[in-house]
């Protein structure tokens, strides 16, 4: 196997694929031929993240006795003279050398190995299900370990022409401290050689024929730096902990078996895709019976909504190359161009949605195979005091009359949905064709969040409250639910803010807006106001002091700092009031004062006294040139007491204590700054003042409980009665308005091959993330007969799962397997081009993503 096999499958249409039963007879019908002809699929190599990873590591997850592979190996010194601040690596390729894989011979303890993403992904897969199989433990708690080892390194990548090598310089500058740290302990020690395998063909960019490569487009000129990133995993002592541990296992329990295989693996694969969807499709008996047929008889080359048939055709051809007798192994290609042509998302090599992937796959097909060629007009008609039956059979005749192919004889049903108008009660009943079910997990349906109450009296301290609201809620969600956790009085109202760099983003004042629009890492305060306040101005304080600068000279600047405090105030005269209205709002922030302080003037206690304040040199508001005179020796006097500045004109303007105040309490909000001198910092705790938490933090390296759910928990969520949000308000006929209506869907007709899609992905504007939850589907009888609206006698409402589409990894990308039943409950994986023989019980994992039912 050459190294070019290795790193690009651009030429390789024929790959390794395994054969059950080698000594079987080789029967035409593709029943017979199941378990010998099922394959696996190799996709084009694309260009991921790369991956340290010790040798050994890497080579625990390879056949080295079956298969010899040829890696690019280099001998690595080191120049570290300011290792405190700089790493410095030199990478000289070594002669042509293959490993032979004999043992341990000729590995050191200091032998690392780069692999690429894919690659990882399915030998970490290979570590945690053998780990977990010889430690009797659960794989998610194997792999979280894992997960939580890896992290990224800033490398500086450049070529030597003196040396004819590589040049790698970490340096703390690129890294933070504690990763600077953990590379230190990887690369510098004193007296073993380090190599480094490269299997992920990134260094091939930078050496071509052995010489440095003088080529203008690729990266790598001499002496020219490239900054990359680098996943690092498996060197902490967790690590070791875990595989010395696997290690004893195995030596009291025998070798490890991975997959529930015999352990018979092939050594490198390249990262497969959604194409985990099309296995699932290549064993549906009745689809393969179609494809194995005469379909061509049924393309629609005039349909404009399809390819002229090329879709159809390609996966037909696939379909008989997978299933024709003999065992070479199939590259999807062209079948990936004609799709691609569809759907031009789906172009390249990158990683796809297997759920999307599927979705354009069975539109496509069925477009290319619609045995309507003119499709006429209908006008769905209003049903209104019709019976259902009657109505939901008219629209389901007028959808055949448009759609007729074999994928709507096989995976298109029909689901009821009815619409409610909250004002008049108008309800609107459509039947409407579905292709899959698209079920939402409920723990991805709520969201928890963490918001900061305030008083506005001074009463409490600023007290975080946790709630859990639904994720595709709306304000108002989060107020009611806000306003039962702090047990609001019937006689207040609740001022929920945003806080960004010290003052008052926003207002979320609006109560139909979206909680997408909170993001986990924002902090929000709700201000607990009185509901006869709506006819008096918001006072809204802001809090400023001195700071040391950046700048070399170590000037102090006026800095804003802690969570604006809001008050109301109906009647303002002087500039005390607003004093006597703060320093309420302190109260409670008031640190404890010893006894023998009682004796030094304390000016937060002169609410109630008319001050003359003296006038400051410079305006402490936006002025750093206030505090220029610092630099002669002369400081400019401060009072010990707060100032207050007033900010909603053009300039600042400070308010005198002792003077009538020109401010109308007309306006609706007042925004005050207040100057804090350093005696009141150190008189009220301005840390509590400071504290606020983000609205949803991850707890870092904490492994959370393992989620479980049932799959009709899933299909109730989905079926139940909600409001549509404001952007989908539905126009009722009867009111000639568009109202918030409520939306309830139920199943009516049910398909004979029944996809399921877990919605482990959820995406909004601003954040977006995957689940992990375990789902408990199940696999010999889905009984439907309870959620079905429509009873059908002559139908059966209960299915059988032959097939799931798996994805392993997060948002970043991933792997993506299948299971599939080859009759009689004989189950197996379909990973790349490789085929495991698995039992029940292991098909149901937190990977599931797609499950594929037939009904029974």
């Amino acid at each position: 196997m050459d190294n070019d096999y290795l790193f690009s499958s651009e030429d390789d249409d024929h790959l390794f694929d395994l054969d059950f039963q080698p000594n079987s007879s080789r029967q035409n019908s593709y029943y017979n031929q199941r378990t010998n002809n099922s394959r696996g699929f190799l996709d084009e190599d694309d260009r991921e993240k790369v991956y340290l990873v010790p040798y050994r590591w890497w080579k625990e997850a390879q056949n080295v006795l079956a298969d010899k592979v040829d890696g690019v190996l280099y001998e690595v010194s080191s120049n570290n003279g300011n290792a405190d601040s700089e790493i410095v690596l030199d990478l000289k390729k070594k002669e042509v050398y293959q490993d032979s894989g004999n043992g341990d011979g000729g590995v050191s303890f200091h032998e690392y190995a780069l692999v690429p993403e894919g690659v990882w992904l399915r030998a970490l897969k290979r570590h945690t299900d053998a780990k977990a199989a010889v430690m009797d433990v659960g794989s998610s708690s194997i792999l979280d370990d894992h997960l939580n080892d890896v992290f990224p390194l800033q490398i500086r990548l450049s070529v030597s022409r003196e040396t004819n090598s590589l040049v790698v310089k970490i340096s703390l500058e690129d890294n933070k401290v504690d990763i600077y740290k953990r590379a230190c302990d990887i690369f510098i020690f004193t007296s073993e050689v380090l190599h480094i395998w490269d299997f992920s063909g990134q260094t091939t960019q930078f050496f071509m024929n052995d010489t440095i490569s003088s080529s203008s487009d690729l990266p790598g000129q001499p002496g020219e730096e490239v900054l990359l990133e680098l996943q690092v995993h498996g060197f902490s002592d967790s690590m070791t902990e875990i595989n010395e541990e696997m290690a004893e296992h195995s030596n009291c329990n025998g070798a490890a078996k991975m997959n529930g295989s015999n352990g018979d693996l092939n050594s490198y694969t390249t990262p497969s895709n959604s194409l985990s969807a099309i296995q699932c499709l290549a064993h549906t008996p009745e689809l393969v019976d179609f494809f194995l047929g005469e379909y061509q008889k049924e393309i629609n080359y005039e349909n404009p909504l399809g390819l002229n048939g090329e879709l159809a055709l390609a996966f037909g051809d696939l379909i008989r190359k997978l299933w024709a007798p003999g065992a070479m192994p199939v590259s999807p290609r062209l079948f990936k161009l004609k799709l691609a042509n569809f759907a031009p998302q789906f172009s390249g090599y990158n990683q796809h949605d297997s759920q999307e992937f599927l979705a354009f796959l069975l539109d496509g097909l069925h477009e290319d195979l619609n045995r309507v060629k003119c499709k006429p007009y209908v006008e769905a008609k209003d049903g209104e005091g019709l019976p259902e039956e009657e109505v939901a059979e008219e629209y389901w005749r007028n959808h055949r009359a448009r759609n007729d192919s074999v994928i709507v004889d096989l995976c298109q049903g029909q689901y009821r949905s009815m619409l409610v108008c909250p004002v008049c009660k108008k309800v609107s009943v459509t039947f409407d064709p579905l292709m899959y079910l698209s079920l939402p997990l409920p723990s991805t349906t709520m969201r928890t969040m963490t918001v900061t109450i305030l008083s506005t009296d001074g009463s409490t301290l600023p007290t975080p409250v946790t709630v859990t609201v639904p994720k595709c809620g709306r304000f108002k969600d989060l107020i009611e639910a806000l306003s039962i956790s702090c047990s609001l009085g019937n006689d207040e109202k609740l001022l929920v803010a945003e806080i960004y760099k010290n003052k008052i983003f926003r207002l979320l004042d609006e109560p139909s807006d979206s909680l997408a629009l909170i993001r986990d890492q924002d902090k929000l305060v709700a201000y607990r106001l009185r509901k006869d306040s709506e006819t008096s101005s918001l006072v809204v304080f802001m809090h400023q002091r001195k700071e040391k600068s950046n700048s070399f000279r170590g000037l102090l600047d006026w800095k804003i700092f802690g969570t604006p405090l809001v008050a109301s105030l109906s009647d303002l005269r002087k500039g005390s009031d607003i004093r006597e209205v703060f320093l309420k709002l302190l109260n409670s922030f008031l640190m404890p004062v010893d006894d023998e302080s009682n004796d030094s003037d304390d000016a937060g206690n002169m609410a109630n006294e008319d001050l003359v304040v003296e006038d400051v040199i410079n305006s402490p508001v936006l002025d750093n040139d206030a505090v220029s005179d610092s630099e002669t020796g002369d400081e400019p006097h401060l009072s010990d007491d707060f100032r207050f500045y007033y900010m909603d004109s053009k300039e600042p303007s400070e308010i005198k204590m002792n003077e009538p105040v020109s401010i109308s309490c007309s306006n609706q909000v007042l925004n005050i700054l207040v100057y804090w001198p350093e005696k009141m910092i150190e008189k009220y705790d301005t840390c509590l003042l400071s504290s606020l938490m983000e609205v949803f933090r991850p707890q870092l390296f904490t492994r959370k409980p393992q989620e479980s759910v049932s799959l009709y928990k899933c299909l109730e969520a989905f079926l139940k009665e909600e409001p549509l949000g404001p952007e989908d308000m539905w126009y009722c006929p009867r009111c000639k308005k568009h109202r918030q209506a409520s939306k309830k869907l139920d199943l009516w007709r049910l398909p004979d091959i029944l996809v399921i899609h877990l919605k482990r992905f959820s995406y909004s504007r601003y954040f977006k993330s995957k689940l992990e939850t375990y789902v408990d589907f199940p696999v010999d009888d889905l009984d439907l007969s309870n959620y079905i609206t429509h009873r059908n006698i002559q139908l059966s409402n209960r299915y059988t799962l032959y097939a799931i589409s798996n994805h392993y990894g997060g948002m970043g990308g991933g792997h993506y397997t299948a299971f599939v039943d080859l009759g009689h409950k004989r189950w197996y994986e379909f990973d790349d081009d490789k085929v495991y023989p698995v039992s029940e019980d292991m098909v149901k994992t937190c990977a599931a993503y797609v499950l594929f039912y037939r009904r029974i």
